[in-house]
């Protein structure tokens, strides 16, 4: 379903009065509010297109209904998401799950809803139908060459399917690794991992990055043969500047520094960006912001001083994407939400006073940096958000909106109750 601009002009207009009072409090004592209203509005965070159905767990799967039953009705949900919010122009495809067959009219049908192509993700932690070899002892890192060139080859599948949809980056997550001690040569399977890459590097057009992701356990339990930041960083290292490191903020055990890990990847020039999501345990997959938002508000806080330091625009020059699984939420729902919590986070770091920290630091007041630091956190900024949404001709309220519109009672009388949308 696609929304006209009136319609969402209409319902704002309720809202209307009560919203500026409330932005013309906040911004009163904010010196460069325009600025700071133009970077909201610049900020965008990709969809993933597995993200619009209900996800699984190793349990069971629970269809809301409605869900998109092709790639074009992904699109048309992402189109929905950002008419709603105006802040996820872009869409990330996994492939095999969701191949462009026609790249002509898919292009044309995102650009319908100004809508254009993030990073391609390649799938080798899974055996598809008819595939010749399984990856179940690994995919880049496997012991037969056959089947790490059976992996390869898909990744420079997805590269082409990315240049034709104008895509310019690869992301790459290895579920590779081993569940048993003495299962694996450490040494010989990084090894296997590296010269792998590096035939995948090598395929990557010129103006091409690809993003390698980390992840401490799951669904190998013993080891991860890309496991943490310090693996990925040294593979990116290896392959050369086209090579990132990926931060998923779910791939860290429990009460790692991810502040911390972010900071030394973006003074490193090897930080690719993020794929979001929040956790209490481990690779939870829920709504960002929803367990621990004062770590993502410090995540952002090291962003915005690091890109400010080396001259980055925030909006792209990394990238912005939410990674999860919706068990029990209405996806949409959960997207909306997961956005709305990372322009809150971005939003508040904006607001640091930057000279007063770096002053602070320098005495050695940790009192006083606290302060700083949560003087800004408790700044309710959702008023900014809400005025560069109107600003950009988006609701003030897009979770209210989409539920005033009964969105997803509509797409259930188009699809019916039980849809199934690939992706986990």
């Amino acid at each position: 379903m696609q929304l006209e601009k009136q319609l969402i002009g209409n319902l704002n207009e309720s809202s209307l009065v009560a919203h500026s009072r409330k932005f013309e409090f906040v911004a009163e004592d904010i010196a460069d509010i325009d600025s700071i209203m133009q970077k909201l509005i610049a900020f965008q965070i990709a969809i993933p297109s597995w993200a619009l159905g209900t996800g699984g767990t190793r349990f069971g799967r629970f269809s809301g209904g409605g869900e998109p039953r092709s790639l074009e009705e992904k699109i048309q949900d992402v189109g929905l998401i950002h008419a709603l919010n105006q802040s996820s122009n872009a869409i990330s495809l996994h492939i095999p799950w969701d191949i462009p067959e026609n790249a002509a009219a898919i292009n044309a049908l995102a650009a319908q809803y100004g809508l254009h192509f993030d990073a391609m993700n390649s799938n080798t932690f899974q055996d598809q139908p008819q595939q010749e070899l399984s990856y179940k002892y690994g995919s880049l890192q496997h012991v037969d060459k056959a089947v790490r060139k059976q992996a390869i080859e898909h990744n420079i599948e997805v590269i082409k399917y990315g240049v034709a949809l104008g895509s310019k980056a690869l992301s790459i997550w290895l579920a590779d690794g081993s569940n048993f001690p003495g299962q694996l040569n450490f040494r010989g399977a990084f090894q296997r991992t590296h010269e792998s890459l590096m035939e995948i590097y090598e395929a990557l057009p010129e103006d091409w990055k690809v993003y390698i992701e980390y992840k401490p356990f799951e669904p190998n339990f013993y080891s991860t043969t890309i496991g943490d930041w310090g693996q990925s960083y040294l593979l990116s290292s290896k392959l050369g500047p086209k090579a990132k490191t990926l931060v998923d903020l779910g791939h860290h055990l429990p009460n790692t520094n991810i502040e911390q890990i972010v900071s030394l990847l973006l003074m490193e020039d090897k930080l690719a960006g993020f794929h979001f999501n929040d956790s209490k345990y481990g690779d939870d997959d829920l709504t960002v912001g929803s367990v621990n938002p004062y770590q993502l508000f410090l995540i952002f806080n090291e962003l915005v001083e690091g890109m400010d330091q080396k001259g980055l625009n925030h909006a792209t020059d990394l990238g912005w994407m939410i990674d999860a699984s919706h068990n029990v939420k209405d996806p949409i729902e959960d997207l909306l939400q997961s956005v709305e919590a990372i322009k809150i986070a971005y939003a508040q770091a904006l607001l640091i006073d930057r000279n007063a920290l770096v002053e602070a630091q320098q005495n050695n007041d940790v009192s006083l940096t606290q302060e700083i630091l949560q003087q800004a956190y408790r700044k309710d900024v959702r008023p900014l958000l809400a005025e560069s949404r109107r600003r950009a001709g988006a609701a003030l309220n897009p979770l209210a909106a989409y539920r005033q519109l009964e969105a997803r009672k509509k797409l259930i009388q188009i699809r019916g109750m039980n849809t199934l949308s690939t992706g986990l």
